[in-house]
């Protein structure tokens, strides 16, 4: 078709992002290629400029951008809702209007269907944009059917570049309103039968010998998103020969709704459910289509496929943009130029950003190697996107460590000089096992043994002492959906509070925004507990320090200055004063929101840096006023993290209905050290293996088993030493919770040490 706006698939290829985007130019590519992609037609970049020159649009969103403050979450939420009002309401300039209804009867006659369904997709331009994909800029709007409905879902598609997320990340990048162009993809939609995604290597393990399909039944839209558990075939990539296969449970699937657009959620037919959702047949198909798009790009792809009728098609590749992170071994012979503490096991590579205040995070980005004098929660975002993290200060338990532990970030901690002795821009390499860190982008080699077999080998083990895993960002729960873990043991709310919510809670409820609060920790707790249900999740009420509190914006005026933090006003100290305990009970509301609203029973609860019997006495109470009661499906755990609960580890067991030990904070109390000194972390002071904590911690487990309770541990030192993890199964503990990276290997350990001591396994819930 002769047209500016409109483009065909026979008519487009991989060079031609610009003006359709990654996606439709990758369709085009693989059209052209003679592989089985369904007939479409791109709406071109040119369009959407042409659309945001119309009707005064440009300026609009431009008057609306200058009044939004991106770091208040309720007016970017308005401000960004109010661009995709006016988006989705104004008209498509009629010449576009026009040849996109050409176009859609082009695509009718090609495929001998009259008002023929369509998917329509948007197709991003800028690789910038993947950055922010967690913003819902790259919607999908499925069975759209007739010319009106196709003007409307191309809109919507438009308009998914101003949500609040992606507004923050524009505005922050210093973009303008016109600066992204997006197109469109209008593709015949596939009455699937079956659909899933594809590997052209394993995404764990990053093995270039095999393709890795995942399928399910229906629409593959909850298989792409990760909303439901595939069934998955490791396939040899060079015979074809099936290797491996996991077959889920399949109780519902998606499929195009019959009253018109969009789609419904059905039953699979029972005899179904547990069958292996693809043939033979299909596999080898599938693996044949996996080798051709590899071929084609000479680079791993992740594919998107459909099967209709028994033929198989192609709705999406694109280039794999992951690599298995592994442990590593080293083979430079250049010294390092930094040393300090390996916080993060793994590698990572990528250019300087010093962060020397908050100022400085909206500089670092995606690959980005940031360094810092030390991390706080209002990182985390930034800390989320580097390909490494470098610090001055903090040792193996210091805020930088734990969270880069849990987001899989090589980190290294504790270097004393790395803000001074690196200079911004220069390029250096982060090895998280070791602590080094070199100049340039160095060579390494990895050992033999894979961490997707660790974690396969833990998959068939049973144990009695159950391995729990620690977890604070809720979108990375699906990331670790393969890991053998009975519960999460230990979930932290605070990155919930600084990035989705942000701001101080004494604040909120001053401001009349008590419900935002509520509705963001409920809805963040929601995501873990509803993916791992019936396991449960023990959420850890806030414990930010008030240094923490006070970057909250309105935390200044609620936050006196410490001059220790760390055995400051935290806690249950601070849940209980009564010029805080109106914030608490939103914490609250929102754990009996989850439980009871959305119907996630498998929520626990834990109070952290218990001080005092009365204290808990006066929480628990709090808690039960809230009309939350402990009983068979609601715990109440306390957090054995200071001297005085070692001391009455019974009488603090029987307010209660589990312990679960701190081992990072009961350290540093036992031992009278700061767990954040570098310094005393590289002479060898904190060290939870010292004698003195061992017998704090037997103390605790004779004291809750005593009282009849159950006692856990948290810290991070189970993930850390291997000897401590086989200590606490000896002395009888009822659960372990480690950092996702060490699941495997403690639950291996812990089923070597049960074998030897006699202790009999128990099949879990």
């Amino acid at each position: 078709m002769n047209s500016d706006y409109i483009r065909f698939l026979d008519e487009i290829g991989k060079h031609d992002t610009a003006f359709a985007g990654g996606k439709g130019a990758n369709l085009g590519e693989i059209f052209r290629a003679r592989l089985p992609v369904p007939p479409a037609f791109v709406v071109t970049t040119k369009a959407h400029e042409v659309f945001s020159k119309s009707h005064g649009l440009e300026e609009k969103i431009e008057r609306i951008l200058s009044r939004i403050d991106v770091d208040d979450f309720e007016n970017l939420e308005k401000g960004a809702a109010e661009i995709r009002r006016i988006v989705e309401s104004s008209a498509l300039p009629g010449e576009v209007s026009r040849v996109v209804g050409l176009a859609y009867e082009e695509l009718c006659r090609r495929s001998s269907v009259r008002n023929l369904p369509v998917a329509v997709r948007s197709s991003a331009t800028m690789e910038d944009l993947r950055e922010a994909s967690f913003a819902g800029q790259q919607v999908t709007l499925l069975n759209v059917r007739g010319k009106k409905a196709i003007l409307s879902a191309i809109r919507k598609c438009w308009a998914s570049v101003y949500t609040a997320r992606a507004t923050f990340y524009r505005v922050k990048k210093g973009f303008g309103s016109h600066s992204i162009p997006t197109a469109v993809v209008v593709q015949r939609q596939v009455a699937s039968q079956k659909a899933g995604v594809g590997f052209t290597l394993h995404p764990l393990t990053g093995n270039r010998e095999v393709i890795v399909i995942e399928g399910g039944y229906g629409q593959g839209e909850d298989v792409v998103s990760g909303r439901a558990t595939p069934d998955t075939f490791v396939i040899d990539k060079k015979s074809g020969r099936l290797i491996e296969s996991r077959i889920a449970r399949k109780a519902s699937m998606k499929t195009m709704s019959r009253a018109g657009s969009g789609l419904m959620t059905v039953k699979v037919s029972k005899s179904l459910r547990e069958k292996p959702c693809l043939t033979e047949e299909e596999l080898k198909k599938l693996w044949r289509i996996g080798r051709a798009l590899e071929e084609h790009y000479e680079y791993p792809q992740d594919f998107e496929w459909t099967i209709e009728r028994g033929e198989v098609f192609l709705v999406q590749t694109r280039a794999v943009t992951f690599l298995a992170k592994e442990r590593v071994e080293q083979v430079v012979e250049e010294p390092p130029i930094a040393k300090g503490l390996g916080a993060s096991p793994g590698l990572g590579a990528g250019p300087v950003k010093l962060v020397l205040g908050m100022k400085d995070l909206g500089r670092v980005g995606k690959g980005d190697i940031l360094v810092t004098k030390m991390t706080t929660p209002d990182y985390v975002p930034s800390m989320a996107k580097t390909a490494g993290i470098i610090t001055d200060e903090g040792g193996m338990t210091s805020h930088a460590a734990i969270v880069s532990r849990e987001l899989g970030v090589p980190c290294v901690v504790g270097t004393s000089d790395a803000t001074k002795l690196l200079k911004e821009g220069m390029v250096v390499t982060v090895d998280g096992s070791s602590g080094n860190v070199f100049k340039g982008r160095v060579t390494f080699i990895t050992p033999s043994k894979s961490t997707a077999e660790e974690v396969e080998e833990a998959r068939n083990l049973l144990t009695k002492t159950k391995v729990y895993m620690n977890l604070g960002v809720p979108e990375k729960i699906k990331d670790y959906a393969h890991i053998p873990f009975d519960g999460i043991g230990l979930m932290r709310v605070e990155f919930i509070i600084a990035s989705y919510i942000g701001e101080h809670p004494l604040y909120l409820i001053e401001t009349g925004r008590e419900k935002m609060f509520v509705d963001r920790l409920a809805q963040g707790i929601a995501t873990v507990a509803r993916e791992i249900d019936p396991r449960p999740v023990v959420v850890r009420f806030s414990d930010f320090k008030s240094n923490e509190y006070k970057e909250l914006k309105g935390g200044e005026k609620y936050e006196e200055t410490e001059s220790n933090p760390m055995i400051g006003w935290r806690g249950v100290s601070r849940y209980i004063a009564p010029e805080y305990l109106q914030a608490f009970k939103m914490e609250v509301r929102a754990i009996k929101k989850v439980r009871e609203e959305m119907g996630l029973t498998n929520v626990w609860v834990m109070l952290p840096f218990v001080r005092t019997l009365w204290e808990v006495e006066r929480c628990v109470g709090v808690i039960e006023e809230e009309g939350l009661r402990r009983g068979d499906t609601f715990k109440v755990w306390l957090m054995a993290e200071v001297p005085s609960m070692v001391f009455l580890a019974d009488e603090f067991s029987r307010l209660c209905d589990g312990l679960s030990i701190g081992s990072n904070d009961l350290t540093q109390l036992i031992l009278g050290i700061d767990r954040d000194s570098g310094r005393l972390g590289r002479l060898g002071y904190f060290d939870e293996r010292d004698e003195a904590v061992k017998r704090a911690i037997k103390l605790l487990v004779d004291g809750a088993h005593g009282a009849g309770r159950t006692i856990s541990i948290c810290g991070q030192a189970p993930s850390v030493y291997p000897e401590l993890a086989e200590y606490l199964v000896s002395l009888g503990i009822d659960s372990i919770s480690v950092n996702p990276d060490t699941v495997a290997k403690t639950k291996k350990l812990v089923n070597q040490v049960e074998s030897r001591l006699g202790r009999t396994a128990v099949q879990r819930l």
